[in-house]
């Protein structure tokens, strides 16, 4: 089986020690690189192309949000994991802007980091639900949209993390199917993505908690 390959982004040596540590727990994941800040992480992406970027926001020289930025002009379906802390919440919009797949709390335990890292490769997104609290209480709610029960179907998939090829699967529609849903889903929630479209569906209740 194909290991999923794994760069960590963090200034911190003792955090990408423990990370990593956790990760060698785990024979599904193969850590192929680290760095230290944002330029690292770049010079490292002339050598190789990895399934999943662990990336911390707050970094010296270049931080996680130019950093994902550079990387996403070089890879743009470059998978981006965000480490997060509670006082980076003044930077998730941008992150999310950017088209990053997930947000975790740097202290979440190992299983929900494998979780986390296994849906992103898999095509999903993945939020620590303490942070998803945080993100839609500064969105203001939206009385306006009306959904059809397909469409509903299918967002609250997206919201569980699942890949167009396993709503696919779920619902017994084609992917090209699920994908239509989605871009109407995008549309008439205005959201850039499918983070913003979670962050939406949760702030006005179109799916559960």
């Amino acid at each position: 089986m194909k290991k999923i390959q794994l760069i960590l982004v963090d200034d911190h040596q003792l955090f990408r020690n423990g990370l990593r540590f956790i990760l060698s727990e785990n024979e599904k994941f193969d850590v192929i690189g680290e760095a230290s800040n944002g330029k690292e992480f770049i010079n490292l992406l002339e050598y190789f192309k990895p399934d999943v970027v662990l990336m911390d926001i707050s970094m010296p020289e270049m931080n996680g949000i130019e950093a994902t930025k550079a990387g996403l002009e070089i890879y743009p379906d470059l998978k981006v994991l965000v480490l997060s802390m509670f006082g980076d919440t003044d930077y998730y919009n941008t992150m999310i802007d950017l088209g990053v797949k997930g947000f975790i709390l740097k202290d979440i335990d190992n299983l929900e980091l494998y979780d986390a890292i296994e849906k992103i490769y898999l095509g999903g997104n993945y939020f620590s639900q303490e942070l998803l609290l945080e993100l839609i209480k500064h969105k203001p709610p939206d009385e306006s949209i009306t959904l059809t029960q397909r469409e509903k179907e299918v967002l609250g998939l997206i919201c569980s993390g699942f890949s167009n090829q396993q709503i696919s699967d779920k619902l017994f529609i084609s992917q090209r199917t699920v994908e239509r849903h989605r871009s109407s889903l995008l549309l008439k929630t205005d959201s850039k993505n499918s983070i913003s479209l979670v962050i939406y569906a949760i702030k006005n209740k179109l799916v559960k908690v």
